[in-house]
C-alpha cells in the first residue's frame, strides 16, 4: 500500500510538473471566439445555421463506437505507422526567384507557391507537434525543412481552418515577426489569430465564395467537408478550400476534407487548374465523410480540372491507422490508372509545376 502511495505521489508531482510547463500556453491555444463585427457576419454566414457552421453534404466527424478498436489497432500496428529509415529532407534554396509556378512541400500540408513572382505559404505548421500541449500529441517524423527565419519574403500565409496540424500558434506568432504578409483565413479564425498578436490589419476573413486581392493575386475561399475546433467546441469556425489565381496561372488547394460534389462545381467555376495540392493521408473507416482516401483524392483532382497533382497532408505526423507509406502508394497507382500527372516530392524539394520530376516512389525505400 505505501509503495503503491508512493508511486502515486510521484506521478501526480510529474503531472503537476508537466501542468506547470505546458499549461501556461494551452488556453491561449484553444485561441478565441468570435465577437462584435466578427460574430456578427460568422452568423450572417450561409453556412451557420443552429450555432455552428455546417457542411453542404452532411458528415460525420467520427464514429464513436469504434473509438475502443482505433485504440487498440493504435497500439498493435504503431511500428507499420512509421518509416523504419529516416525520412530524406531536401534544403530549399532561398535565393530562387519566384517566376513561373513552383510548389516545395515542406511535409504534412505546409507548401509554399511560388506564382508569377508572388509566394503564398499555405498551412504552416514548424512546431514538433501538432498539439496544444509540448510534451503529448502527435509528433513530427522528420524536421522542418528550413527554418522559419530562412523563408523568403511571403506576400500572403493562407490557412485551410483551425485544426492543430494545420493552424499552429507558436508558427503564426513567430511570422507575424519575421514576415509583413497578411493572413487569410475562413470565417472565424481570426479570432483565434487576433489573440496571439496578430494585427487585425493583417488578417483577411472570408466566407465560402468570397475573393479578396493581395499582392496582384486573387484568392477565392472554396467549399470543403470538413469540421473545425480546438478545444471541446466544434464548427464555431469555418474550413475552406483555396483557389490561388495569378494574371495567367492558377492553383487549388483542398484543405482537409471528404469527398463531395462540390469539388465538381469548384472545377466548373474556377478550373482548370494548373496545378493542385490534395488531402490523401491521415483517412479511417471510422471517419470517412472528413478525410479523404488516395483514390479520393485523385478524383477530387479530376472534379477540379487540375493539371499536375500534388499529394499533402501526409508522411510527418502519425495521425490514422494506416500504414505510413500506403497514401503515397495508393495515390501513386491510382494516378497512374486514370491517366494523372502526378508529382510526389520528398519534404524540402521544389517542385517546377512546368517540368516536375518523375516520380520515383522514395519512400518505398524507407517504408
Amino acid at each position: 500500500m505505501a509503495k503503491r502511495a508512493r508511486t502515486g505521489a510521484l506521478i501526480a508531482l510529474a503531472l503537476g510538473a508537466a501542468a506547470v510547463w505546458v499549461g501556461k500556453d494551452i488556453p491561449r491555444q484553444m485561441g478565441a471566439k468570435a465577437k462584435g463585427d466578427r460574430l456578427a457576419r460568422v452568423l450572417a454566414s450561409p453556412q451557420f445555421s443552429g450555432g455552428k457552421f455546417r457542411n453542404t453534404v452532411p458528415a460525420t466527424e467520427l464514429t464513436g463506437a469504434s473509438v475502443p478498436g482505433l485504440a487498440l489497432a493504435a497500439v498493435r500496428d504503431r511500428e507499420s505507422r512509421h518509416p523504419h529509415l529516416p525520412i530524406p529532407i531536401v534544403t530549399p534554396d532561398p535565393g530562387q526567384d519566384a517566376e513561373g509556378l513552383h510548389v516545395t512541400w515542406y511535409g504534412h500540408s505546409s507548401a509554399l507557391v511560388e506564382i508569377e513572382g508572388r509566394r503564398v505559404l499555405l498551412d504552416p505548421v514548424w512546431s514538433e507537434r501538432c498539439s496544444p500541449s509540448r510534451i503529448s500529441g502527435p509528433k513530427r517524423l522528420h524536421e522542418a525543412p528550413v527554418a522559419l527565419r530562412d523563408l523568403p519574403p511571403l506576400d500572403a500565409v493562407l490557412i485551410s481552418h483551425d485544426h492543430y496540424d494545420h493552424l499552429d500558434m507558436e508558427t503564426i506568432q513567430n511570422l507575424v515577426d519575421l514576415q509583413a504578409a497578411p493572413f487569410l483565413v475562413p470565417l472565424g479564425v481570426g479570432a483565434h489569430l487576433e489573440r496571439w498578436g496578430v494585427p487585425a490589419t493583417r488578417i483577411i476573413e472570408l466566407d465560402w465564395n468570397e475573393r479578396a486581392k493581395v499582392a496582384g493575386l486573387e484568392f477565392i475561399a472554396t467549399a470543403a467537408r470538413h469540421f473545425s475546433g480546438r478545444g471541446f467546441s466544434r464548427d464555431e469556425t469555418l474550413w475552406a478550400s483555396w483557389v490561388v489565381n495569378g494574371p495567367t496561372r492558377r492553383v487549388f488547394y483542398s484543405g482537409d476534407t471528404g469527398y463531395f460534389p462540390g469539388f465538381a462545381e469548384i472545377g466548373e467555376e474556377h478550373g482548370p487548374f494548373d496545378v493542385t495540392l490534395v488531402q490523401v493521408g491521415a483517412y479511417g473507416d471510422a471517419w470517412p465523410d472528413i478525410h479523404m482516401i488516395p483514390e479520393d483524392g485523385v478524383a477530387t483532382h479530376l472534379d477540379v480540372r487540375g493539371g499536375l497533382m500534388i499529394p499533402v497532408h501526409w508522411a510527418t505526423f502519425n495521425l490514422a491507422l494506416h500504414k505510413w507509406a500506403e497514401p503515397a502508394d495508393r495515390v501513386w497507382a491510382e494516378a497512374k490508372a486514370r491517366d494523372v500527372r502526378l508529382a510526389v516530392p520528398r519534404p524540402g524539394e521544389r517542385v517546377d509545376v512546368d517540368n516536375p520530376p518523375a516520380v520515383d516512389g522514395w519512400w518505398q525505400a524507407i517504408a
